[in-house]
């Protein structure tokens, strides 16, 4: 019998949104949530070029507004961007209309058509809606770098016990995270670089 992940029951169920990359051999890919913020954006885009690796990072309006030189650095060194809101709100707690006016302010600060809901949660109509202007990436793998419960021990485990060619990565660009996040990216991308993976953009 095959045991399947959430994630992919959730792509059969939801055939729009794509959760990983499963064609693609010997790619991995990235993503960072939240950014982009001083403390902490700085010191991921220079981990990155140390690897030569690609990410794509899923960004909160409000913050590209306060922060507009470090999304453009973002860009300038290769990395592809998505939309994650202007200020982060649940899709189950807000209504459809008062959703789609938060994407849709935040789409002007951040050029791109990739969507990633905050925490996953999304309601039927908002992603009807939805997947007809943006590519919803949602993801396979997720680090729970933004938990205070876990250790970068566990948040290490986490990402190298799940993932498989072609996974959509989810690691957090925010101070909460940065005590998992620093222990653990250094490490992800060592594992990755050794096994001659290419850390792949999501277009």
């Amino acid at each position: 019998m095959i045991s399947l992940k959430p994630s992919d029951i959730a792509e059969r169920m939801l055939p729009t949104t794509t959760w990983s990359f499963k064609g693609k051999v010997k790619e991995i890919y990235l993503t960072f949530d939240d950014g982009p913020v001083p403390e902490t954006t700085p010191w991921l885009l220079d981990v990155l070029d140390e690897y030569d690796a690609k990410a794509t990072f899923f960004l909160i309006g409000k913050n590209v507004e306060k922060n507009p030189l470090l999304y453009n650095e973002i860009l300038k060194r290769g990395h592809a961007v998505g939309n994650h809101t202007y200020s982060h709100v649940s899709g189950w707690r807000l209504g459809f209309t008062k959703y789609i006016e938060d994407i849709n302010l935040a789409s002007k600060f951040i050029d791109s058509k990739l969507f990633r809901p905050p925490y996953g949660k999304i309601t039927p109509l908002q992603l009807n809606y939805l997947k007809k202007h943006f590519h919803l990436i949602f993801w396979d793998v997720l680090s729970q770098d933004y938990s205070q419960k876990i250790s970068g021990e566990k948040c290490l485990f986490n990402v190298l016990s799940g993932y498989h060619d072609g996974s959509i990565i989810v690691f957090h660009d925010s101070v909460k995270a940065f005590k998992n996040l620093s222990y653990t990216l250094p490490l992800v991308l060592d594992h990755f670089k050794n096994l001659d993976y290419k850390f792949a953009t999501i277009k």
